[in-house]
């Protein structure tokens, strides 16, 4: 509807000068073949021709009121489909990744695609179109040499266009280049300001800047006289156009092939065509930009997920919850393993502590658990069910995460809560709440619940973050927990609280506890030494002490570092 509102308004368009010429003609006695006029006078024209330059402005109004629909449902939808892909990319993509820059190339990718869509087909598409009507018009209302000199002064002047504005666009470059390092020195200087104090040294850092500066002005100057150049340019071959083609009308209106209608009409065309065509240098470089924002754009749409479920791949069936490592290999890096032929099994509801070294592989049997990435050799599995064949909306539900720092929404501390099961109900919610023995803290500030936590959850304290992520673990209730060193960053008191909730919290569940601290888990029902990527000592905590090895050495440390602080 948008294309055919667009059409009526661009027939409207070329239509008009018509109706002026006819008024024209009829001021000027000419206006004896003005009966297609329906008889109409000088005024009546006039006021027909006010009434039909309405029309076109008001098609146009119409034109973008019923596409406003179509555009805003094809961004939601374009926003949808690059924001999903995202969370399906890798661990290993995500951990690399900027987050301000890849939120800038969605944003600047929707724009860019939102900037083409609106400008091809309401700027460029009609402007085409009017150009082939207008064309039609001199080609068979007046003469050919019309329309070549129309085409020909068209040609120069896109030509022209595209030629100074490929050259303004490397000047422009320049300018932002010396710009953002102006403002890069400016900002620097400013965060070291007690540094530049300490070496008096402002005066060079004011040099330095002015320096960077200096270079900013060299390139704007240019812009600005490239620019100007553009301009003029521009109007030298539109005037040129307009007059070649004026002076053939002149021409015609003295041998009486043509009334002065017709030259007010060639001149209406001329005008109606070059205006446009004004804003052609800046479009074209706004869609080259928009065409590298949209290429980025879709560039993060085409990295491959590394971790991907086999087709038609089952749910998981979680039957008791035991699992088992089988001669697990893995490598973040091919050239560096991490993890060279770890054996396990966690029996259901047991418990197993992992703990070892910083660079043992403690975090990547948690990582590869919850699949994140895939074993290289060997095989995790699930009650006999090997991790890969399964599909990862399922096992993400059977597995519940405790992790070191828990990270919170910029919500309510009741939202925070309640993401650990989209279904649950407020008393379930508060039940959860009560479990990690947060809910007593959460009811005595002001706004309870609906308190927001603050980007990250920084408005509460690191004992009150675990809490709140214990009891949304709680909440999703899952028959695997496991608790990637979910203490070691809180101090001993608060420790010892929170460990009293996960206790509860892994009572009839299958536990498993990568630590730091060995205190948190001496009465684990198995507990491994990971060491090189490779288990070297398993056992229970009083059996591992007596073996006098690594474990005993690791936890005779910690007791003495322990004395020493009391």
């Amino acid at each position: 509807m948008a294309m055919l509102v667009l059409l009526m308004a661009k027939l409207i368009a070329v239509g008009t000068p018509f109706l002026f010429k006819a008024a024209v003609d009829a001021l000027s006695g000419d206006g004896t073949d003005a009966a297609w006029m329906l008889g109409l006078g000088a005024v009546g024209l006039t006021v027909a021709y006010g009434v039909v330059r309405l029309l076109a402005n008001g098609f146009q109004q119409l034109r973008d009121a019923i596409f406003a629909r179509v555009g805003q449902r094809a961004l939601r939808q374009l926003a949808l489909e690059t924001f999903v892909p995202i969370h399906r990319l890798s661990m290993r993509y995500h951990i690399t990744r900027k987050t301000g820059g890849l939120s800038r190339i969605v944003e600047r990718g929707v724009k860019g695609v939102e900037f083409l869509l609106r400008f091809m087909l309401f700027s460029i598409g009609p402007l085409i179109l009017e150009l082939l009507m207008v064309a039609a018009v001199l080609f068979f209302v007046f003469d050919v040499w019309y329309l070549t000199s129309v085409v020909v002064a068209i040609a120069l002047y896109v030509w022209f266009t595209f030629k100074i504005t490929e050259w303004r666009v490397k000047i422009r470059k320049q300018m932002n280049d010396q710009d953002t390092d102006a403002n890069q020195k400016a900002i620097d200087s400013l965060l070291n300001y007690e540094t530049v104090k300490y070496f008096g040294a402002e005066k060079r850092e004011a040099a330095r800047y002015d320096i960077a500066m200096a270079g900013y002005e060299t390139a704007a100057l240019k812009t600005a006289y490239s620019l100007a150049f553009l301009n003029f340019g521009q109007a030298v071959i539109i005037t040129t156009g307009l007059v070649v083609v004026m002076v053939m009308a002149a021409i015609g209106v003295q041998d009486g092939a043509l009334t002065v209608g017709d030259f007010v009409m060639v001149n209406a065309y001329m005008i109606q065509i070059m205006l446009p065509l004004n804003f052609l240098g800046s479009v074209y470089r706004e869609i080259r930009q928009a065409l590298v924002d949209m290429g980025e754009m879709f560039n993060l749409l085409e990295q491959p997920a590394e971790v991907q479920d086999k087709p038609d791949a089952p749910e998981i069936n979680v039957t008791g919850g035991e699992v088992a490592l089988d001669n697990v290999f893995f490598g973040y890096d091919a050239k560096r393993p991490i993890l060279k032929g770890v054996s396990l099994t966690v029996q259901a509801g047991k418990s197993l502590a992992i703990v070892g070294p910083s660079g043992s592989g403690k975090s990547t049997i948690g990582r590869l658990l919850f699949r994140f990435y895939d074993v290289s050799g060997g095989g995790l599995k699930i009650d006999g069910q090997d991790l890969r064949d399964v599909t990862q909306e399922s096992l993400h539900n059977a597995i519940g995460v405790v992790p070191q720092d828990t990270v919170l929404f910029n919500d309510t501390i009741y939202y925070n809560v309640a993401y650990g099961r989209a279904d649950a109900t407020r008393e379930e919610v508060y039940a959860a709440a009560r479990a990690a023995k947060i809910h007593d803290f959460v009811m005595s500030l002001p706004d309870g619940y609906d308190t927001t936590v603050g980007e990250r959850g920084l408005k509460l304290s690191g004992g009150e973050k675990q809490r709140v992520g214990i009891a949304r673990t709680l909440l999703k209730n899952p028959p695997i927990l496991l608790l990637d060193e979910a203490t070691s960053a809180l101090d001993s008191e608060t420790e010892r609280d929170i460990q009293e909730s996960l206790h509860a919290m892994g009572r009839g569940r299958t536990v498993i506890t990568i630590a730091h601290r060995l205190s948190t888990i001496a009465d684990a029902d198995e507990i491994i030494v990971l060491e090189d990527g490779q288990i070297t000592e398993r056992g229970r905590h009083d059996e591992l002490l007596a073996m006098g090895g690594r474990y005993h050495s690791m936890w005779t440390r910690q007791a003495a570092e322990a004395e020493s602080v009391a």
